[in-house]
């Protein structure tokens, strides 16, 4: 296991006084402390050490409303534009926490990124089976019961291939989010307790704070809607409903003995399509409104990781479809081929690209709910010193 110890920082320092100035200027204003935790998190504080920005800039949601109602926003002198400076500082924190550390260049080099993810991965799955399979099971069709999947790739090269695959990046993951706590998850050193993180959890599965303060976000105009978090929903609960039927269908594999493909009824194939659905409408939705931002507003690198991953998301679902489709047809080889290139490209970037969003946001989160208790019980021991009942 590699050592989760946290790396120097190497934030440029010129973001870092940005970030420093930005904050300042809306601790003194505070007039958007009702949009989202970043404000009340902001107010709590007089110094921004770099740690203390890498924590605010993965609490932020991006949702924008704080640009539409800031009166310090360019063309002001101030020019507060905190949605992009968080988004930098964020990008760097992805950075700098990777693992192994070289591999955090991705973050910055989303060409390469969505060239692995999306088109890399795939022709070299497809390139690997047409050479190791005999033509006449690639291109023939063969029947559900026959284990038509497992005749093309055997059932042990996928286990050892996905398996590999998934120790790397949990391993990954792993480092970089010890490494973001150690760093940017408090001084006390204490462990959060289980209802901060059960906060935390309800915050991030509700997307708590991609309301705006209100009816919705302001992304990506500034009319507040729901729909960036309606889209979010169904990308991450498709996702999820993904991975519970893998999990099922190995149960069904290693466990009752039951091969795969499965009844289109079945749990595997019914948890498989729904999910396959928001990961279709989810990353889709996500697109459309990430392409009507405004160019301004928009973080060129950060888009270009984004649009990676949702592409990369919408991509699997639908081959995954198709391979539903084909599954008895002589096309079933190659589509399982691509499809299996596109869910090995998900995981190779998942630690270097948009995914570890979710993992650092919801550190942040869980930090937020730890300083929200301890004020509670400052404000309430403050009170009990004072002579006043607290419940009063």
């Amino acid at each position: 296991m590699p050592s989760p110890e946290a790396p120097p920082r190497s934030m440029p320092p010129a973001l870092v006084h940005e970030g420093e100035r930005v904050l300042r200027i809306c601790n003194a204003c505070r007039y958007c402390e009702g949009f989202c935790a970043v404000f009340p998190a902001i107010e709590r504080r007089l110094q921004f050490p770099e740690s203390d920005l890498g924590y605010l800039a993965n609490l932020c949601h991006d949702c924008g409303e704080c640009l539409d109602a800031c009166q310090y926003a360019p063309p002001h002198e101030f020019a507060v534009d905190l949605p992009r400076t968080l988004s930098e500082i964020r990008r760097e924190t992805y950075r700098a926490y990777a693992w192994p550390g070289v591999l955090g260049r991705l973050f910055t080099r989303t060409g390469l990124a969505r060239f692995i993810g999306v088109l890399g991965a795939p022709a070299m799955a497809l390139v690997l089976v047409v050479l190791a399979v005999d033509p006449s099971v690639l291109f023939s069709a063969h029947a559900d019961a026959e284990g038509a999947f497992y005749r093309v790739v055997p059932h042990d090269v996928m286990i050892a291939v996905f398996g590999t695959l998934g120790l790397l990046v949990a391993v990954a993951l792993l480092v970089g989010l010890v490494r973001f706590w150690r760093d940017a998850g408090g001084t006390s050193g204490r462990a959060p307790d289980p209802s901060a993180v059960r906060r935390a959890a309800s915050d991030a599965l509700t997307l708590r704070y991609l309301d705006g303060g209100g009816p919705g976000c302001a992304y990506p105009e500034d009319v507040a809607s729901p729909a960036r978090r309606r889209y979010h929903h169904l990308t991450f609960y498709g996702f999820m409903l993904c991975f519970a039927a893998t999990t099922v269908a190995a149960v069904y594999h290693n466990v009752m003995g039951w091969p795969a493909p499965y009844a289109l009824w079945s749990v595997p194939v019914v948890l498989g399509c729904l999910g396959g659905v928001g990961l279709l409408v989810g990353p889709a939705g996500l697109l459309r409104l990430k392409m009507r931002r405004d160019p301004e507003r928009r973080d060129r690198t950060q888009t270009g990781m984004d649009v990676t991953f949702l592409v990369a998301l919408f991509l699997t679902s639908l081959t995954g479809f198709l391979l539903l489709a084909l599954r008895e047809s002589s096309a079933m080889g190659v589509t399982l081929a691509v499809h299996l290139g596109l869910v090995a490209g998900v995981f190779l970037t998942m630690p270097y690209g948009k995914f570890v969003h979710g993992f650092y946001r919801f550190a942040a989160l869980v930090r937020n709910a730890v300083e929200v208790e301890l004020e509670a019980e400052a404000a309430g021991e403050a009170k009990r010193r004072s002579g006043v009942n607290p419940g009063v």
